[in-house]
């Protein structure tokens, strides 16, 4: 048995794609030992900023033998350096009962790196290959042997690197085991999942010794562990006249724009701090505290700026103005798409036999929504619009459901996203997503594959959890079926065969895993959208499907669906024509069905 560390050195790759990025290498490398037939005993990942790494422990010293053509190790790894046959090449020779001069080359295998995909990518030099960043340097160890290959004009080498600024140095590595305690001593903690660790240890002792009350959001902290080699957690305060703007503005200039955790006393009010992870040891951690407050008082500047300077304008004026804001090219301004949606509101409220008291507030809703946009605090946090029409539209005076609904009709804002808590937001929220997808589906803007620009899948999806949240009885593709009857300013929608193909692809989606794909592919042939119905029936068919009697009771049914579809008017049925106690008890219990909808 030995054991194999690949290791990938790179310029900083972004915090976001640091986990899935290694995740990837992962398995990829399990991928390629599965397919030589590799045996091992595990394997383990590490990540920072600048490298990827598996170490592969128990690693066979042969494939597994098959009756068969086999392939076997990567070309790359063929020879030593010495161009003497490698330990990986001789064991797999063994295996097969051959010498090294007996293999036959066929291509090159080392997949675990060339292989690896990502959502953004960079070429540099001369190069046509492709990765997330220009790879700087590749340790391919066996035990205490190099591993040879070339990757661009990288040579794998037994050699690594510590901390960019502290640790001078390179670091030659004796054995593959060697690899974490190395870097340990030149300041680079490579497992992620320690240094997420020390990172949480090292905020709550502050948080402890401040009496203070620190949430440590789950993506913030995935972030800020993947920006860092070797983490120092400090303090940093600001000015405590910027509490004076609302609390939202303050969170995400801190989370999103600095990656700062807030503070808030044990009370939950938030303080005039934030905590901050250097990547670095202690040294001068004042000075890279007040450097950290100047960025952030820049921002809040900004801010307080604009909450002020907002409060200036009127509602009416910014309306008019999205008159003059693309939707989009080719379908219209943001006040087309308000416009739209006002109508598509009444109509889902109706389908979903809501009251009508609402109306009124409803209306006024549509036709302000999208007022923020134009405002400087969402044009500097655009993660904020929404958020900011709810304030300010509370503060020109409108009514506090209006002002909800403004802020609810952007949610959900991810697959598993928070949804709108109100009634009226929800139809707000729908009606925006509705007029959106069928909007982009008329103009020919269509998802394919993966691509989704618009986020038209993740709109689909929103609609349908709103509906199932609010539990509406309502029959979707009947609303649809009528949107494709109006004509708004000019404006129809087309497609709609397109629209509904792609929302039963969404509900499909939604199903995964709730069952049997085929009976999965049963439920949906109901022409049901509604998925907490779908999942609950392919549940209990899929409970059902093992009984013995399944396979009788379905084609028992079929017989009476087949017979039923063949009668040109309905019989009259009641009790009394009834001739034995199995029919009557079976009419007892349609009844209990369609009378009370229980089973």
């Amino acid at each position: 048995m030995a054991n194999y560390l690949l290791e990938i050195g790179l310029e900083e790759m972004p915090a976001h794609l640091v986990s899935a990025a290694a995740t990837q290498l992962e398995t990829r490398m399990t991928d390629f030992l599965s397919e030589n037939r590799l045996a091992f005993e595990t394997m383990t990942q590490f990540s920072t900023p600048r490298r990827l790494a598996v170490l592969v422990k128990g690693l066979a010293d042969a494939s597994a033998a098959i009756d068969e053509e086999v392939k076997g190790p990567s070309a790359k790894i063929a020879k030593d350096a010495e161009g003497n046959w490698s330990k990986a090449i001789q064991g797999f020779s063994r295996g097969q009962g051959v010498t090294p001069d007996d293999l036959v080359l066929q291509g090159d295998y080392y997949y675990a790196i060339s292989k690896m995909q990502f959502s953004t990518y960079m070429k540099w030099a001369n190069n046509s290959f492709l990765f997330v960043r220009p790879i700087q340097w590749i340790v391919s160890l066996l035990d205490a042997q190099v591993i040879p290959f070339d990757l661009l004009d990288v040579t794998a080498d037994k050699i690594t690197y510590g901390h960019r600024f502290l640790f001078d140095g390179r670091i030659t590595l004796d054995d593959a085991l060697d690899y974490e305690a190395s870097l340990n001593e030149a300041f680079v903690v490579a497992d992620a999942a320690a240094r997420k660790a020390q990172i949480e240890t090292q905020i709550a002792k502050i948080a402890k010794d401040n009496n203070w009350t620190i949430y440590l959001l789950p993506s913030l902290l995935e972030d800020v562990t993947n920006l860092v080699e070797y983490p120092t957690a400090f303090v940093g305060e600001f000015d405590a006249k910027y509490l004076d703007v609302p609390e939202e503005v303050l969170v995400t200039s801190m989370r999103e724009h600095q990656r700062y955790f807030e503070v808030r006393d044990l009370a939950g009010q938030l303080q005039p701090n934030f905590i901050s992870v250097r990547n670095g040891n202690a040294v001068h951690i004042d000075n890279v505290a007040k450097g950290n407050q100047k960025v952030l008082v820049a921002r809040l500047e900004d801010a307080e700026f604009f909450w002020k300077e907002d409060q200036k304008l009127k509602i009416a004026d910014l309306v008019e103005k999205l008159k003059k804001v693309t939707f989009h090219e080719k379908i219209g301004s943001v006040h087309a798409h308000m416009h739209r949606v006002k109508t598509i509101a009444k109509k889902i409220r109706q389908a979903a036999n809501l009251s009508a008291d609402y109306d009124a507030k409803l209306e006024r809703a549509a036709d302000i929504y999208k007022f923020d946009l134009l405002t400087g605090m969402v044009g500097e946090f655009d993660e904020l619009q929404g958020v900011m029409g709810e304030k300010y539209a509370l503060l020109a005076g409108e009514d506090a459901q209006v002002a909800t609904s403004i802020r609810e009709h952007y949610l959900p804002t991810s697959a598993d996203g928070a949804l709108p808590e109100t009634e009226m937001g929800a139809v707000l929220a729908m009606a925006d997503k509705l007029d959106t997808i069928l909007a982009f589906f008329t103009v020919g803007l269509i998802p394919s594959g993966s691509n989704d620009p618009y986020a038209l899948r993740r709109a689909t999806a929103g609609i349908l959890r709103i509906i199932e949240s609010q539990n509406w009885d309502m029959a979707l593709p009947s609303l649809i079926s009528e949107l494709y009857t109006l004509d708004v300013d000019g404006f129809t929608y087309a497609k709609q065969d397109e629209v509904m193909q792609f929302i039963n692809g969404r509900v499909a989606k939604m199903l995964e895993g709730a069952a049997r794909y085929d009976l999965i592919e049963a439920v949906l042939a109901t022409g049901s959208l509604d998925v907490t119905y779908l999942t609950e029936t392919a549940k209990a068919l899929d409970d059902k499907v093992s009984d013995a009697d399944f396979k009788t009771s379905v084609e028992n049914l079929a017989r009476v669906v087949n017979l039923a579809s063949k009668l040109t008017t309905a019989p009259s049925v009641t009790e009394a024509t009834l001739e034995n106690e199995f029919e009557k008890a079976l009419f007892i219990a349609e009844q209990q069905v369609v009378l009370t909808g229980t089973s």
